[in-house]
């Protein structure tokens, strides 16, 4: 094997700073619903998706956590946040310069994301569609979120990839647990919150130099 089968990237955090635009949606939110979110409330929520999201801010501002309620507030953060993804998104440090090696090296890319569909497609209008071969959302996964694996397992079975001959490109504790718990080898980046060492994971500082002959080594000595 001289390299991955298949790099699947995760979006909010990793390609792109879009962590800065979800802390306004989050604080804001809380806020609509007549109180506030701690920063280590804030930590915690980092790669949740919308629905999770809701419900834990319904619970910290003293709001019954109904299925009603849960929708007011995912509809609300949802024309916040596409308000602010409609503008171009900021990107990490090497990010797109890692998307065009790995996409000149011909290896197959999936993007990953809690995000739902329709503010992913806005953030790819930054980001790029041409850069992947399939793309899983939050909305698209039965449920089934980081950091549950079918995320990870679902764009590799889209790829007809064996997840453990994948690498998975991470920021967050969540995704990180996601992409291990399907098998694939983790190169973690963390940006906002640490992760924590552990099986599986390679870490590096930045995107910055990452090519095809990094990510072939990641594979190799795993």
């Amino acid at each position: 094997m001289d390299g991955p089968a298949a790099v699947l990237w995760d979006m909010d955090g990793t390609l792109v700073d879009s962590e800065k635009l979800w802390d306004v949606v989050l604080y804001e939110a809380a806020e609509w619903l007549g109180g506030e979110l701690t920063a280590d409330r804030r930590v915690s929520l980092v790669g949740s998706n919308i629905h999770a999201t809701s419900r834990v801010l319904l619970s910290v501002t003293g709001h019954p956590v109904t299925e009603a309620a849960i929708g007011d507030v995912a509809r609300w953060m949802r024309k916040r946040t596409a308000t602010l993804f409609s503008d171009e998104l900021p990107w990490r440090p090497g990010a797109r310069e890692a998307l065009v090696a790995t996409r000149s090296a011909d290896i197959p890319c999936a993007l990953v994301t809690s995000t739902e569909r329709a503010l992913t497609e806005l953030a790819l209008d930054t980001i790029g569609r041409e850069f992947f071969t399939v793309t899983v959302c939050g909305d698209e996964v039965e449920g089934l979120n980081k950091p549950h694996p079918e995320p990870y397992l679902r764009a590799a079975r889209l790829l007809g990839a064996d997840p453990e001959s994948c690498v998975a490109v991470e920021d967050s504790p969540v995704g990180t647990e996601s992409a291990v718990a399907a098998g694939c080898t983790v190169l973690v980046v963390p940006n906002d919150v640490p992760v924590e060492p552990g099986e599986r994971r390679v870490f590096r500082s930045s995107l910055v130099g990452l090519d095809a002959q990094a990510l072939a080594e990641l594979v190799r000595t795993r």
